[in-house]
């Protein structure tokens, strides 16, 4: 389905019935990302999914944006559709977007869950995300992808367009002005009960920063996935899914 929403064609999928889920998918990624875990909530919730503007084939802002743009958009979406999420789900990006919207007030859940969650970029995290800033394709925004993705991308850039396009070419600036943003004092605010998912092995969003958002949300409960990636909900999609679905219950 689509709809206009700030003067943006905005592609985005409703599935099931119930209590409203919102899922917000991560850097470089689309809703199909979230494909799986849309699925398997539809069986219990209305679940909204959408690609963010610049991602899959929602149109690209004119301008440069930070996560306070993409907090006014979700607004503004979740208002043209009619929908007010009891729950928010974001992965990696998304989930540092779903605590700076929160904070806010221009998302109201009861429940939230972060998924891999970004948005710690001070001290080492924060170094090791301005080095992805300035990095050449393939280690910069591809980490985010998954390895399949990554591999195939990596292949086309560098052997069609040379080395220096960075996957999600069109949005470099915004790119920046998002991992500029640290979104701890954000998370600090936060009061709502909070699932935290991690992965052990994630080489994008470390477990530390797991356990520093699990220290500043006050009502927060860590679960750490062993033997997974970054893309957790995709490595660990049953155990991640059971673990969402006993939270939102």
């Amino acid at each position: 389905m689509n709809v206009v929403v700030n003067d943006l064609l905005v592609h985005y999928e409703l599935q099931g019935q119930g209590k409203p889920v919102l899922l917000l998918h991560g850097w470089g990624d689309s809703l199909t990302g979230l494909t799986g875990l849309r699925k398997s909530l539809a069986t219990s919730f209305q679940v909204v999914s959408l690609d963010l503007p610049g991602f899959g084939t929602t149109q690209t802002p004119k301008t440069v944006w930070n996560l306070d743009n993409y907090a006014q958009f979700l607004q503004a979406f979740l208002a043209k559709v009619d929908c007010t999420p009891y729950a928010v789900i974001g992965h990696s990006n998304g989930g540092a977007l779903a605590i700076r919207a929160i904070s806010l007030q221009q998302l109201q859940p009861e429940k939230l869950v972060l998924l891999a969650a970004s948005g710690i970029r001070a001290g080492n995290s924060g170094r090791r995300l301005a080095l992805k800033v300035i990095a050449k394709a393939g280690n910069a925004t591809t980490i985010w992808l998954p390895k399949p993705t990554r591999q195939r991308l990596r292949k086309q850039l560098y052997g069609a367009a040379g080395s220096d396009l960075l996957v999600v070419e069109h949005l470099q600036e915004t790119f920046k002005e998002t991992v500029r943003q640290d979104v701890q004092a954000d998370a600090a605010r936060l009061t709502l009960p909070t699932l935290l998912i991690y992965a052990d092995q994630d080489q994008a969003v470390p477990l530390q920063d797991g356990r520093t958002y699990q220290s500043l949300i006050k009502n927060s409960k860590l679960e750490v996935i062993t033997g997974a990636g970054h893309f957790v909900h995709l490595d660990k999609s049953d155990q991640v899914n059971r673990l969402i679905e006993e939270f939102l219950a």
